[in-house]
């Protein structure tokens, strides 16, 4: 897969740092400084949004990052808690060749919708907390589960995934779509200079809209 390298930093509000930059808590400045624009749920959403994470390289720049809809999600939900839950996530990410980083101490591997496949699962699995799962053995589950959603995201055009059409600003745009029994995962390319991503539970996937985000700060 055309994608960055798995470490990174897990978080339980966000998609892990897959590029092994530091991973910048929901701060509007790592959003602000970014060349790319963000994405979001477009109107039809009328529910809460908030600012998650972004992630940058060593030398400070910024890769990809993610905004939240509806209630965050509880990391370790009972059975009714989960099901009650409704969230979804918009993982937005540069697109680009294979480059030098800015400082020249490094290599990006290129960016595609994989990456953005993988940022929205590994994002889901850290919003994730099996309920009968005992806390000791949640870090070798999370490994297992996030290796295996590196997997999937590098066959987007395998039996794990289905094609489904989207509107992004209002045009059509297919999407990779896969459910688990922790929620839902999509990702495409909408063209342009970004890579989309999403993850969600409660919240059907197939009714939804993207949109450029046109003042991020009202994340905030």
């Amino acid at each position: 897969m055309e994608t960055t390298s798995r470490a990174g930093t897990r978080d339980a509000n966000g998609p892990v740092d897959a590029e092994g930059g530091p991973a910048a808590p929901h701060t509007l400045a790592g959003y602000l400084r970014a060349p790319f624009p963000w994405y979001g749920l477009d109107d039809a959403f009328t529910g809460p949004r908030r600012l998650m994470r972004v992630g940058a390289t060593a030398d400070g720049e910024v890769r990809h990052g993610a905004t939240g809809h509806g209630e965050g999600p509880s990391i370790r939900p009972d059975a009714a808690t989960a099901e009650r839950e409704r969230f979804a996530v918009v993982v937005t990410v540069a697109a680009g060749p294979a480059c030098s980083t800015g400082d020249g101490t490094g290599h990006l591997d290129a960016t595609t919708a994989s990456s953005a496949a993988w940022l929205a699962g590994a994002g889901l699995l850290s919003a994730t907390w099996p309920v009968l799962l005992d806390h000791t053995l949640r870090d070798d589950w999370l490994k297992q589960q996030t290796e295996a959603a590196f997997e999937l995201a590098d066959e987007l055009n395998g039996p794990a995934w289905s094609v489904l059409s989207l509107p992004v600003d209002a045009v059509p745009t297919p999407f990779h779509y896969r459910e688990s029994e922790f929620g839902w995962v999509l990702a495409g390319s909408p063209g342009g200079p970004v890579h989309l991503g999403a993850y969600g539970r409660g919240m059907s996937a197939y009714g939804l809209g993207f949109s450029v985000i046109e003042d991020i700060r009202s994340y905030g």
